[in-house]
């Protein structure tokens, strides 16, 4: 198969959009697990340390991932530039896997992040029944 150099290039755009949401997942994330220290006194504390921290290695996998796909179409452009079509179609491919690496990623820690609102609505129903 051939590839152009627009055929990488088409990639820049949703490649740079995926580690624009990824690098806002994470500031979130941050600023929760800021704001969650004043609320250290809750008995779901521990299971909500837990999920943070999966979430924020899920993150930094998700971010390395997609840079790395970002620079390997870099690497496509540069080998279709130079002639190398052979190279490029491998680098390409590499390119893709790593993207499609980075999107699993990118469910499994929205799955992670379901599972941490369960945890605090649990525990909102917990308060609301002591009240009631």
């Amino acid at each position: 198969m051939e590839i152009s150099i627009s055929t990488p290039a088409m990639l820049f755009p949703a490649i740079s959009l995926l580690l624009l949401a990824f690098t806002q997942r994470f500031l979130a994330l941050a600023n929760l697990t800021r704001s969650f220290a004043n609320d250290y006194e809750q008995e779901n504390v521990m299971l909500q340390i837990q999920n943070f921290r999966k979430r924020i290695k899920l993150i930094r996998e998700m971010q390395q991932a997609g840079v790395s796909s970002f620079f390997f179409c870099v690497v496509t452009m540069l080998m279709i530039y130079m002639g190398w079509s052979v190279i490029a179609n491998w680098t390409f491919g590499i390119s893709l896997l790593l993207l499609m690496f980075s999107l699993v990623l990118s469910i499994k820690e929205i799955h992670i992040s379901m599972q941490a609102l369960d945890v605090h609505l649990e525990q909102v129903l917990k308060d609301t029944k002591k009240k009631v």
